[in-house]
């Protein structure tokens, strides 16, 4: 199967998208709403949205390299695009996401931004609870706490996932 490309511009872009979009943007809703989104898109168009790998955490899937970005600007690491991020939002407490400018849109496709907008509308005002609960899918279950989600694993829980895989691994 193809490797995943992790684009880490697009992930911050990603990260400011969904942060203007929802009232209460923090690394746990953006991580959902990622995964969410990535879901929908590699269901309907065979991608992630950003090439990012998803750990299994306490509370759910996180895009690793996103995360990482949102560590980077609140001071707890480092990232590719940490000298962009740090212009490009701040962090509120430990959690809080506050973008000081609009996302650069021309980075997605609109199948990227459909998905992203569907994302939002399905689970955009959801709680904390509720945004864990439904992460923890089979695909979450299938890996231990904090190690990567297959990807295959991922693509097992949509609702073609074994044509999907078919195609991807060819």
């Amino acid at each position: 199967m193809r490797p995943n490309l992790f684009d880490p511009e697009k992930a911050l872009n990603a990260i400011l998208w969904i942060a203007k979009r929802i009232s209460s943007p923090t690394f746990h809703s953006i991580s959902k709403l990622l995964y969410f989104a990535d879901r929908i898109h590699l269901e309907r168009y065979g991608r992630l949205i950003s090439g990012d790998s998803y750990v299994a955490m306490k509370h759910g899937p996180v895009p690793s390299g996103t995360y990482d970005i949102m560590k980077a600007v609140r001071g707890d690491g480092t990232c590719a695009v940490e000298d962009e991020a740090q212009e490009a939002f701040t962090v509120d407490g430990r959690h809080d996401v506050i973008p000081r400018r609009e996302a650069n849109e021309a980075l997605f496709s609109e199948s990227d931004l459909e998905c992203l907008r569907e994302a939002i509308t399905r689970y955009g005002s959801l709680s904390f609870k509720a945004l864990t609960d439904l992460s923890h899918d089979a695909a979450w279950d299938s890996a231990d706490e904090n190690d990567i989600i297959e990807l295959e694993q991922i693509i097992a829980t949509l609702s073609d996932g074994a044509s999907l895989l078919e195609h991807l691994r060819r």
